[in-house]
């Protein structure tokens, strides 16, 4: 934190009683470590964590991934939060242990993000989005469902139709173009939980969605169930779906999930 922000907050503990000044440090702190997280199609050549560790992107090339990238943070500057993850460099996939671990945590940084910026780099400036990739991708739909607060921004880094709400979740018309491209009920829309309530229609959610490895269909659904299975990468979909189902039938007792 700058001097200013200290000075100031250290004149404020000064005019309060013990438990004020701890809630308000509380408060303080909590708000300097808010991040943003991202939701995007992955393209060509994006930036790993070997790639940027130790350097400031800003002095990197614009092209490719590593220009997304730094749209994406400025973004998130321009809307006063200081700290930003995105799922291309902020993972060592080279880590095994630590790949596993993300996979079982994103459903819960994406919760606990301030913010989600989601880039649609299929949508025109004046266009709707109803028909872009990414609303057919596996990953998309947690990131989608478990963020409170979400920004749609197009090809070009424009918020979607101009909308300068600070959350789209909120807007009504970007809900009933979400219901229609999704398919997915407003209320889960706005205000989800994991679990294993509605077991068959999150599954249904998810069955127009694709993934590049076909196991990963059945573990980009493991946060929308609030499960903790390994992630055994290697295997066949259909193993990988069998037991994710046979943990969903066993904790909900739902067998209407087998004709999902």
């Amino acid at each position: 934190m700058g001097s200013q922000q200290y000075n100031q907050l250290l004149s404020s503990c000064r005019t309060r009683s013990p438990d004020q000044c701890t809630a308000l440090i509380h408060t303080t702190i909590s708000g300097y470590f808010q991040f943003v997280t991202f939701s995007h199609r992955w393209g060509v050549n994006e930036p790993l964590l070997r790639d940027v560790e130790g350097r400031s992107i800003y002095r990197m090339s614009i092209t490719g991934g590593l220009g997304k990238l730094q749209a994406f943070c400025l973004r998130a500057w321009e809307q006063n939060y200081l700290w930003a993850w995105s799922d291309t460099c902020c993972i060592d996939k080279d880590s095994s242990a630590e790949l596993q671990e993300a996979i079982g945590s994103m459903f819960a940084w994406y919760r606990r993000s301030a913010l989600t910026i989601v880039h649609l780099s299929d949508v025109g400036h004046t266009s709707s989005f109803g028909s872009s990739a990414w609303f057919r991708r596996g990953w998309t739909l947690q990131e989608l469902l478990a963020p409170k607060t979400v920004l749609f921004y197009t090809q070009d880094w424009s918020l979607y139709k101009n909308l300068s709400c600070s959350n789209h979740k909120t807007d009504a018309n970007v809900i009933e173009e979400l219901e229609k491209a999704t398919s997915i009920d407003s209320r889960f829309l706005t205000q989800f939980s994991p679990g294993m309530d509605d077991s068959r229609s999150r599954l249904q959610w998810a069955s127009l969605r694709c993934t590049t490895r076909p196991e990963d269909i059945a573990y980009s659904l493991f946060g929308i169930f609030g499960l903790h299975l390994p992630v055994l990468y290697g295997e066949s979909a259909q193993k990988a779906l069998g037991r994710l189902l046979v943990e969903i039938i066993s904790q909900s007792g739902d067998i209407s999930v087998l004709d999902w």
